[in-house]
């Protein structure tokens, strides 16, 4: 079995070697441009035109035993967040989660080069932050860990200290949910373990 991941995440190559699986890295191409839906359905629709684009890319040089793994996040509080693309932005989304709950929407999508069928679903994690002092999110800011993470927090790292509690699955915040994978695998007929 091949697998590759269609996404140039630290994050989510680090969970899948935490899995043990050899995999190859073929970041997409695909443009992420603002879509009027609901965000489990905007967070399946990117993962699925990542994997889509790789495996397109791809054609025709993909064993059949192939698998495109194709993720990604949102953060959703009354409106979809997704990476901060300045300082500023960052303090603005993490003001907004400050002393509120909100849900982390991961999409994952799994085409099969032998059929190019694919499978998409996401998984939906709540969790909640404390109140956050401006001081906390400057400094936070100023250590560079926001910039690349949806909502402008790494669960992981130093935004851990920011979490109070969580409901589902810790994966899914950092960027892959393991369990949904699993799942997809499983209905294609591979075990991971």
């Amino acid at each position: 079995m091949n697998i590759i991941l269609a996404s140039n995440s630290p994050r989510r190559r680090e969970i899948l070697n935490q899995l043990n699986l050899i995999f190859e890295v073929v970041p997409s191409d695909f443009e992420e441009a603002p879509v009027s839906m609901e965000p489990h359905a905007l967070a399946e629709h990117f993962a699925y035109m990542k994997a889509m684009d790789v495996f397109v890319r791809l054609k025709g040089k993909l064993s059949e035993d192939t698998y495109i793994i194709g993720s990604d996040t949102i953060v959703y509080c009354q409106t979809v967040m997704g990476k901060p693309q300045s300082d500023e932005d960052a303090y603005q989304m993490l003001k907004a989660l400050s002393n509120k709950d909100h849900y982390v929407i991961s999409g994952i999508s799994v085409i099969q080069a032998s059929t190019g069928k694919a499978i998409t679903i996401h998984e939906s994690t709540r969790v909640w932050i404390r109140e956050l002092e401006d001081r906390e999110i400057k400094n936070y800011i100023a250590s560079g860990e926001p910039m690349d993470k949806a909502g402008a927090y790494a669960i992981q790292g130093i935004g851990s200290l920011f979490i109070e509690k969580i409901q589902g699955c810790y994966f899914n915040v950092v960027g892959l949910p393991v369990n949904k994978l699993y799942k997809i695998m499983k209905e294609f007929g591979v075990n991971l373990i």
